[in-house]
């Protein structure tokens, strides 16, 4: 069996260079360690370009070194995306080309055309809609990748000995991710299952015998930040015989038979309820959330804003900018509360696209509807966070939850179990040696929550 595995890694534009720096070091630089001391391993990797940005301008310069180095040998395939990372479905579409430019842009100043010749394309949240499709496939790349909902709303409907290509395109590839394998790793260290590369390989039973393929996504803050002691896991399964390591780009010369299909609408966030609601793309856009549908309305009006503006003007370079940053997906899903919830994302984004408006020669009218929108914005968010609206949101709609009850949890050999414990209680003290009482009081807690359900998850 063939295995594709993508990381997506990425930080908005107004992250903190204490959580850029903490990042790095937790997740980051042990995927790319991990890399290069094992050169049969690949990996296609997305790193949106702001991201690229902030290693540099925070002293984080050894990674971007390594990650092109690891792309010029060959282990690391990079994927072309939008540079700060905006929610695509809902944009217009000289936004997109704009942001697919900018991201080209920055990677070949960091990266040079050696490492990054990206023939592969990643939407921002995994983020599909027809219409963002024909445009990226109109860009000259060669595939996009994602969700296994987008082929038809159903897991384990996709046949994995042969591609996809997308309706009206025949030389663009639809590349999915398989939910439960993913889920399974990156679950595998939240407290319901632990996981291994031979339980990989027990989950996907005779297909690993087969001329089949399996491709994994995930964010690659998993490895390490979220979950600590996760990248171990990583590299158990590149050392797994039995699936054959690729990037993404290398299945076309092994899979030769190729069916058109016309993806439905999704994100890699989507849900069942989701699907039967008809609302793809709830986490960023909820008809029901008005916290969002004002996020939205602000954002449009800086949108219009800027074609006030000519290219020519003195103004244009600096409040064109502002916009290309301000208009990063964060802000709305954090505004979700399904469960992901911040007051700090929603204001911060907010206050960007209002300023925006403010320093654009738009008229008063349109200034101060873009004040109230902001404010509005801020009282709405604390008013749900003192009512306990946000509460109800999130234990209606935890993710973690909804993905583990999608899969069963997987029988472990006492042995395996005692062994990934007793990894995380060395990480553990390692972590407390340092000085890092707050990352060793988090391994700490995992270790107990496993402890804690060790008869269940060794059951015989």
């Amino acid at each position: 069996m063939y295995w594709a595995n993508f990381l997506h890694i990425y930080q908005p534009p107004t992250q903190k260079e204490m959580w850029v720096k903490k990042i790095a070091e937790e997740s980051y630089r042990k995927i790319l360690r991990g890399m290069k001391s094992n050169p049969h391993a690949k990996m296609t990797l997305n790193i949106n370009a702001v991201l690229t940005e902030l290693f540099d301008r925070f002293g984080c310069q050894d990674v971007i070194a390594d990650i092109k180095l690891l792309a010029e040998r060959g282990q690391i395939e990079l994927t072309a995306s939008a540079k700060y990372h905006p929610f695509l479905p809902m944009m217009p579409k000289e936004e997109i080309v704009r942001q697919i430019e900018l991201n080209t842009a920055t990677s070949l100043k960091y990266f040079g055309k050696k490492a990054y010749h990206p023939t592969g394309f990643f939407p921002p949240e995994m983020a599909y809609s027809r219409a963002v499709g024909e445009i990226i496939a109109q860009q000259g790349y060669k595939w996009m990748i994602l969700d296994e909902l987008a082929y038809s709303g159903k897991i384990k409907d996709i046949d994995w000995t042969q591609l996809y290509t997308l309706k009206g395109y025949p030389d663009f590839f639809v590349y999915f991710r398989e939910r439960e394998a993913s889920f399974r790793i990156l679950s595998a260290q939240i407290g319901m299952s632990v996981f291994s590369g031979s339980m990989l390989v027990k989950l996907l039973g005779d297909r690993v015998n087969k001329n089949e393929y399996l491709i994994t996504a995930m964010d690659g803050e998993t490895f390490g930040h979220h979950r600590p002691g996760l990248e171990d896991l990583l590299f158990d399964m590149y050392n797994t015989e039995e699936l054959k390591s690729v990037t993404l780009s290398e299945l076309p010369a092994i899979f030769t038979k190729h069916t058109p299909i016309d993806p439905r609408s999704s994100s890699w966030a989507l849900m069942k309820k989701d699907i039967e609601d008809n609302t793809p793309f709830s986490r960023w856009m909820d008809k029901n959330n008005v916290i969002q549908k004002m996020q939205w309305e602000l954002t449009n009006l800086a949108l219009n804003a800027i074609k006030l503006i000519k290219p020519t003007d003195p103004i244009y370079a600096k409040i064109r900018g502002e916009l290309d940053e301000a208009v990063h997906s964060d802000q709305y899903w954090w505004a979700s509360a399904m469960p992901w919830w911040s007051i700090e994302m929603i204001e911060m984004g907010a206050k960007d696209l209002k300023g925006v408006v403010q320093d654009s020669p738009v008229s008063q009218d349109i200034k101060q509807k873009a004040q109230e929108l902001y404010q509005n914005i801020i009282f709405t968010a604390f008013e749900w966070q003192r009512s306990g609206k946000v509460d109800v949101l999130a234990k209606s709609a935890d993710e973690d939850v909804t993905q583990r009850i999608t899969t069963e949890m997987p029988y472990i050999p006492e042995s395996e179990f005692n062994k990934i414990v007793g990894n995380l209680e060395k990480q553990m003290l390692e972590a407390a040696k340092a000085q890092e009482y707050e990352r060793a009081a988090q391994i700490r807690n995992r270790v107990k929550e496993l402890n804690d359900k060790k008869d269940q998850i060794t059951r015989k």
